[in-house]
């Protein structure tokens, strides 16, 4: 099958083996007329801040930037409902000539004294951007008036793509944890950075280190609170999931903190076990650290009798990932790895060259790796490769589908928990039931449907 791949596309693709192009490039904005998977800088900004739960998110900007981001998490709250609503100023062609600063100071003004939040972040879309209203001007004049925090994430979606959105956020945050910071005598616990308690995942990972002793100070951002975030500065440790969002704040709390950090995923048996053990390790006693074995051994053992029923089934199996981070898609590359499957395209949209220099060393043979891939080239690459599942989030899921591939959703709207021993296990049973349905065998035998064969 010959490919037609847009000539400033080449140096983001990469196939394992061939020395022609083995490394990819990444970091750049997107290619002009490539409809590339990724999102925009508000789209990041916002899916970071999002799960916090009672803070208030008001979009300055026209009505279509708060829809495309309203309840895009499947965070879960323990608490505060607040952070599912969408708030907009609405901006309109009049706002555009004039300004919106006076319509944004209303909004505000409304808010408070509707809903008394600890903490507004003001997120400043394009339009904003294009017209110059002093968003700072008007979160400094509220916060002297109302004596709660309010704080401009400037994210004017063109200025560059998705992970530029995580990296205002992380400086959002440090804004908000750095004014008169809570630290405690005694620091104790870890916090989790990139965990957005997707299907509660977060209180799995806390159930976890709760029972071997390692107490959670707080969680960025799922299902964290303005007066938990400000409280992370008492943790003695910094345990990024997601990379990809959080490694900016990451080191800016070591930076000005003097909170050390290591990466660690909890996806997938063999990594989360490594998690555990290694968090064991670094800030616990001999006690704790017998504990973290004796969970990770009988957990682990639980999980592989609930796994050897589909085994058989799913060895020898295709898979394709295209995911946010490269710190999932390696996580990812090793499940598969667990379950007897084949990875053999692997793409990110915001991986970085670290990450993709690890996912080479996992790939196999003629494995495509790609960044910031667009529709056109997943397609015919996982044609080309004959994959049998797709693992990605809601923009690939109709691509897979009218390929006649099966899906497994592994983005922040899903329902079901993936995190932990227990998400292992939701895994595999996710990915049998998509991968063994009858019906792609059926829909794969009528090629008058557009569907390959």
């Amino acid at each position: 099958m010959t490919l037609k791949i847009l000539e400033d596309r080449l140096s983001s693709i990469a196939f394992k083996g061939k020395e022609a192009r083995s490394r990819v490039s990444c970091g750049k904005n997107s290619v002009s007329g490539a409809v590339s998977q990724r999102a925009c800088v508000f789209c990041g900004a916002r899916v970071v801040l999002n799960p916090i739960t009672d803070a208030f998110h008001l979009v300055h900007g026209p009505i279509g930037c708060a829809s495309y981001t309203w309840d895009i998490r499947g965070s879960l709250s323990s608490g505060s409902q607040l952070y599912r609503h969408s708030f907009s100023t609405d901006l309109k062609e009049k706002d555009v000539v004039f300004g919106g600063a006076e319509k944004l100071e209303a909004a505000v003004r409304e808010i408070v004294e509707k809903y008394q939040p600890p903490l507004i972040f003001i997120y400043s879309t394009c339009l904003v951007g294009v017209i110059g209203d002093d968003v700072e001007a008007v979160c400094r004049k509220a916060e002297s008036q109302y004596g709660i925090r309010v704080i401009n994430v400037k994210a004017p979606g063109f200025a560059g793509h998705k992970a530029m959105g995580y990296r205002l956020a992380s400086e959002a945050i440090m804004k908000l944890i750095s004014r008169e910071p809570e630290v405690p005598k005694e620091k104790f616990g870890v916090n989790i950075l990139g965990d957005y308690n997707l299907a509660g995942e977060a209180w799995i990972i806390g159930n976890y280190l709760k029972e071997i002793g390692v107490p959670v100070v707080t969680t960025f951002t799922g299902d964290s609170t303005c007066a938990s975030l400000r409280r992370s500065l008492g943790a003695l440790l910094n345990v990024v999931q997601c990379a990809g969002s959080m490694m900016y704040l990451a080191k800016g709390m070591e930076e000005s903190f003097d909170i050390p950090f290591i990466k660690a995923s909890f996806f997938g048996l063999a990594d989360t076990k490594s998690a555990l053990l290694k968090i064991a390790d670094l800030i616990g006693s001999k006690e704790v650290r017998r504990k973290a074995a004796i969970l990770c051994h009988r957990e682990t053992e639980k999980a592989q009798r609930e796994l050897s029923p589909y085994l058989p089934k799913l060895k020898g199996k295709k898979a394709a990932i295209f995911v946010g981070g490269g710190f999932k898609a390696i996580s990812l590359m090793r499940q598969f790895e667990e379950l007897g499957m084949e990875t053999v395209l692997v793409g990110t949209q915001t991986g970085t060259s670290e990450d993709y220099e690890v996912i080479a060393s996992l790939a196999s043979k003629g494995t495509v790796i790609l960044d910031d891939a667009n529709p056109s080239e997943l397609e015919s690459f996982m044609r080309q490769k004959g994959a049998d599942i797709l693992v990605g989030g809601v923009k690939e899921r109709p691509l897979a589908y009218k390929l006649g591939i099966a899906f497994c959703d592994h983005n922040h709207e899903r329902k079901i928990p993936l995190s932990g021993f227990t998400g292992a296990v939701n895994f595999t049973k996710e990915i049998n039931l998509s991968i063994n349905s009858p019906v792609w065998a059926h829909l794969r035998k009528k090629p008058s449907l557009g569907i390959w064969s």
